[in-house]
């Protein structure tokens, strides 16, 4: 039975909220914000980039590279000459133009197919990078539903501090008006007092943490949501997850473990690259030039007043790498350690993932367990606090049952609000780490 005060209070917290109506955003709002705006999926999108443009020109490494050259330059000497004819002999200022061009082709024929090796490394590279967008997609969801849910969860723990303020409120009322016709004593109205003065409180440190939450929230999108808005009521569960459907081939379902197995690929790559240091590299050379001299003012007598050639050359060259003081043979050690280093990384994520599937699931088992009985004991504890209401108020029940109702009220919603979220958090880690968030 609800009493009249609780329905005045009802009544003024619906016309407070209808005149302050906030604009109400969904998880899947959120979610579609968050990765379109959010600065971390932004960033790894940017690096995806990058590594894709790299790839759309690596096929440059088996094309020849050609050089146009082109110079020009004006000389101003002065000049003194000796023969053993002393009538050549002559002094003055010696003037010239000289302009030259060529046109340059350099073309790899053979490199120990490092060439190839590194055309694939940078496929790989950009193929990981899609990879590891995904994964960071994965992240920013489970962290933005962590925060929307963390929300309402406050909320619903306001709404239950609000309703044992109306029970708290008649309290006080039934105090004053026992201690007014003399059946009551004073201790039982300032108790009522004070617990009325700190639900007060919480009402408006919790209102204060969901401002926080929100701006959070907020933040996570790139400050996308209205200045003020409202989320959901209610969190909604998936209670039918396996534990074996959800590590079933986790090796191909988690972003991260994906990325992780490219890794080792790529620094194979590089083994690749580095022994093929080793071999012979055989180019194609090839060049057209063109030069001219034109001497305005001679000194020399036997120096021609105007020089012009062309011409063209081409031609092979070997480069053999025969020692390097052993500078080759380190590089290759060391891209075999990074590659043994890569599979060990692997290796340990692979486990940390499947521990983490196993320590999720057994949270999101328990935390169901919970919640049905928390879900059957806040039915108990309403019930409680009822009778111990009207008892209290026909004098056949005391002012220390009623409220000792009334606070295993207030744990027990405690209780029942955090089984939910945990819950619903457990479920998040578990689709988080299976990659199933994306989809």
């Amino acid at each position: 039975m609800k009493c009249r005060s609780f329905g005045i209070l009802a009544t003024v917290i619906f016309l407070w909220s209808t005149a302050n109506a906030q604009d109400k955003v969904s998880i899947e709002q959120v979610v579609r914000l968050a990765l379109e705006r959010n600065y971390d999926v932004k960033l790894a999108r940017n690096a995806s980039e990058a590594a894709e443009t790299d790839n759309n020109y690596a096929f440059g490494a088996f094309l020849p590279q050609l050089e146009a050259l082109g110079a020009t330059a004006w000389n101003s000497n002065d000049q003194k000459l000796r023969f053993e004819d002393e009538a050549r002999n002559n002094s003055g200022k010696a003037e010239s133009n000289n302009v030259s061009a060529s046109a340059q082709l350099t073309w790899m024929l053979f490199d120990g197919t490092r060439m190839f090796a590194t055309r694939e490394r940078i496929a790989a590279i950009a193929a990981q990078g899609e990879l590891l967008v995904k994964d960071q997609m994965v992240n920013t969801i489970a962290s933005v539903a962590s925060n929307y849910y963390d929300i309402v969860r406050q909320k619903q723990q306001l709404k239950a501090i609000q309703e044992q303020m109306s029970v708290s409120e008649v309290r006080v009322k039934l105090a004053e008006r026992r201690l007014d016709v003399g059946i009551g004593a004073k201790p039982e109205l300032l108790q009522a007092k004070v617990d009325y003065n700190a639900q007060r409180t919480q009402v408006i440190q919790q209102e204060a943490l969901i401002h926080q939450l929100k701006d959070q929230l907020n933040a996570l999108v790139g400050l996308q949501l209205p200045p003020s808005y409202d989320v959901s009521d209610t969190i909604i569960l998936d209670l039918n997850l396996r534990q074996e459907e959800l590590s079933n081939n986790i090796e191909n379902t988690n972003f991260g473990l994906q990325s992780s197995r490219r890794e080792i690929g790529i620094s194979n790559l590089s083994v690749r690259e580095r022994k093929a240091e080793l071999l012979p590299f055989f180019n194609f050379n090839a060049s057209y030039n063109y030069s001219r001299t034109d001497n305005t003012r001679l000194i020399n007598p036997f120096a021609p007043v105007y020089n012009q050639t062309t011409g063209y050359n081409y031609g092979f060259t070997v480069n053999v790498p025969i020692l390097t003081g052993f500078n080759q043979r380190r590089l290759v050690q060391q891209a075999k350690i990074n590659a043994s280093r890569q599979q060990l990384l692997y290796d340990q994520q692979k486990i940390n993932v499947n521990v983490g599937i196993q320590n999720a699931y057994v949270i999101y088992d328990n935390a169901k367990k919970v919640l049905l009985i928390e879900e059957e004991n806040i039915v108990l504890a309403k019930e409680n606090v009822s009778i111990a209401l009207e008892t209290f108020k026909r004098g056949a029940t005391t002012f220390v049952e009623l409220r000792t109702a009334q606070q295993s009220l207030a744990e027990a919603y405690t209780r029942l609000i955090n089984a939910r979220y945990l819950t619903k958090i457990a479920e998040i880690e578990l689709l988080r780490l299976n990659g199933a968030l994306i989809k």
